[in-house]
């Protein structure tokens, strides 16, 4: 028998996680993406919720994580 590990990452996010994701996009789209560039806020959207599953919980944290690595 085949036994798999689960991890945090493997878990869906709950209206909670996603709040605070979006409390952290929305801050970071602000400051990085006035101007609303699609390509660029996708980006920030796609980074904040990856860095999230992997599990960066603090706001402070992962707002800073993101920053960091869009890599600009």
């Amino acid at each position: 028998m085949i036994r798999s590990e689960k991890r945090p990452s493997d878990e869906p996010l709950n209206s909670e996680d996603l709040a605070k994701c979006q409390q952290v996009f929305e801050r970071l789209r602000a400051e990085i993406c006035p101007n609303d560039d699609q390509e660029e806020t996708n980006r920030l959207a796609a980074i904040t919720i990856e860095l999230y599953r992997q599990g960066v919980r603090g706001e402070d944290q992962l707002r800073d994580m993101v920053a960091a690595a869009r890599g600009r």
